[in-house]
């Protein structure tokens, strides 16, 4: 079998609020010379860091990994034991999965895989 390609997309913050993630983003923006993204869920510093303007998945947030075939991915990591949270399954306007979350947190951080 054929090890899929993974790479890191970004890391998602959990906040307590809007104007936490806003914060929070203007800063790792300045830090890092990124620019910040508004979102209708979260904040970005750039591409590499998601601020939720709400907690989500994850006691401390989330970790986005991407691959180009998703079923063959899922496929690999079933045979090492890993399940998914189907219910955080979302599809593209053709029915074809986009991403979904791993079940469960490592180091506290929910991780979602979607396609390239």
């Amino acid at each position: 079998m054929m090890e899929n390609k993974f790479e890191l997309v970004h890391v998602g913050i959990n906040t307590n609020s809007p104007a936490e993630a806003a914060d929070l983003a203007q800063l790792l923006s300045g830090l890092f010379n990124l620019t910040p993204q508004h979102g209708q869920k979260s904040e970005f510093a750039g591409p590499y860091f998601e601020c939720m303007k709400a907690p989500f998945l994850g006691n401390n947030g989330h970790i986005a990994m991407s691959t180009s075939d998703l079923e063959s991915a899922m496929e690999e990591l079933q045979k090492k034991g890993v399940s998914f949270n189907m219910d955080t399954a979302a599809y593209d306007g053709t029915g074809k999965l986009k991403n979904v979350y791993l079940a469960g947190e490592f180091g506290g951080f929910a991780i979602h895989i979607l396609r390239k």
